[in-house]
């Protein structure tokens, strides 16, 4: 009966052993991975059916930890006949690893063709709203700033707060458009340069300090006093303000932002990474939404925890209009972009991100992992 609902599932099954010699697969299996004849031949190594590293590393990666294990791939099969390689196209595969007895895995794989061309119809029809959004609202400020100026209070006050919002919408349209076209093309979007982290984060808390002194926050910052990576500025100088400004929002009165910064080990090569971390006092993630907090849109439900902890552009707590001194990006009220912008541009940037709850603060507990070389640096000086 196992073997039955094995051949007969709608989703991929191998079996291999501890020299990764392909003992069984199911015919899904066959079909994902252009495996011709896999229930009549002999144990043969895995690499000499299926040309892929990365269900390779999916493989040693499960018998390493022990554990389950998730990846996914674009799969690029591969033939010696051209006739039939040219009909062959490459298809986003997703693998699950599950390790059995006697160093033996088992992996079942998932055509994502379907979600991903949805994805991508999705990323369409909002870049095309964004489009066609962004000239009328450009038309709206256009004549809300010029009937500011001719207006007396208290008519005026309510021009403020239809300019208020027009700014914010522009704001959200032109999220959407950055987020479309990342996600385009995201290395494409780069300009990089030698870039000064610690000049940059204190760049990006100067900008929101008019919104930490009303709280009497204060940021504290340990680590090198100078580093620097090839990044693209004005894309970096955005993830902080992201950051810090959901840090700031929901932190105590009377508390401190920590920002920590160092080097540590790249646990896929050989190369040094940046590791940053900022960690606030606030209520912290629900510990439900966490696995959710960089998809675009998401918000946690305000009924899951006291304070309703932001996962996007930081919300402002109030609904006055904030005053015209405040930083733009102040004025981005919530729309779950925030984070979902953060991921794209470090991915872009080939690092990675991470959320949760610091243990000691019990605050959001941001990591960023970007990519480091040691001829990029300048000090490595310690500082507190």
């Amino acid at each position: 009966m196992w073997k039955h609902i094995c051949h007969v599932a709608p989703i991929g099954f191998l079996y291999v052993d501890r020299e990764n010699h392909l003992i069984r697969c199911n015919p899904k299996a066959c079909q994902l991975l252009d495996i011709q004849q896999c229930q009549h031949i002999p144990p043969r190594l895995l690499l000499e059916l299926v040309r892929s590293y990365e269900l390779d590393q999916l493989i040693e990666q499960t018998r390493k930890v022990g554990q389950h294990c998730e990846r996914e791939w674009i799969f690029h099969p591969v033939s010696a006949e051209q006739a039939i390689l040219s009909q062959q196209q490459p298809r986003p595969m997703r693998g699950y690893g599950l390790p059995l007895a006697d160093g033996a895995v088992g992996v079942f794989l998932e055509n994502r063709q379907e979600a991903t061309l949805l994805a991508q119809q999705r990323d369409r029809w909002t870049s095309d709203v964004a489009h066609e959004l962004k000239t009328p609202l450009t038309s709206i400020r256009l004549v809300a700033e010029t009937l500011q100026t001719r207006l007396e209070p208290p008519l005026r006050t309510w021009v403020d707060r239809l300019l208020h919002e027009t700014i914010r919408l522009s704001g959200l349209v032109q999220d959407l458009l950055d987020l479309s076209h990342l996600q385009a093309s995201p290395t494409a979007r780069l300009t990089k340069q030698p870039v000064d982290l610690v000049k940059l984060i204190q760049s990006a808390w100067q900008s929101l300090e008019p919104l930490a002194r009303k709280k009497n926050l204060q940021l504290h910052y340990s680590g090198p006093s100078s580093l620097v990576i090839l990044a693209d500025e004005p894309r970096l100088h955005r993830v902080l303000l992201n950051v810090f400004d959901n840090s700031i929002k929901y932190s105590s009165p009377e508390q401190e932002i920590r920002v920590c910064m160092g080097l540590t080990a790249n646990t896929t090569s050989t190369t040094q990474q940046v590791h940053l971390e900022v960690i606030d006092a606030g209520p912290g993630f629900p510990e439900s939404a966490l696995p959710h907090v960089f998809e675009r849109f998401y918000q946690a439900d305000p009924s899951r925890t006291r304070s309703g902890y932001e996962l996007g552009m930081a919300r402002q707590p109030d609904s006055s209009p904030p005053s015209s001194s405040e930083p733009a990006a102040l004025m981005n009220s919530s729309c779950g972009l925030g984070l979902a912008i953060v991921r794209q541009i470090v991915e872009a940037h080939q690092g990675s991100v991470t959320a949760g709850n610091h243990p000691a603060t019990g605050g959001a507990w941001l990591q960023i992992f970007l990519p480091w070389k040691p001829s990029e640096a300048v000090s490595l000086e310690s500082v507190t």
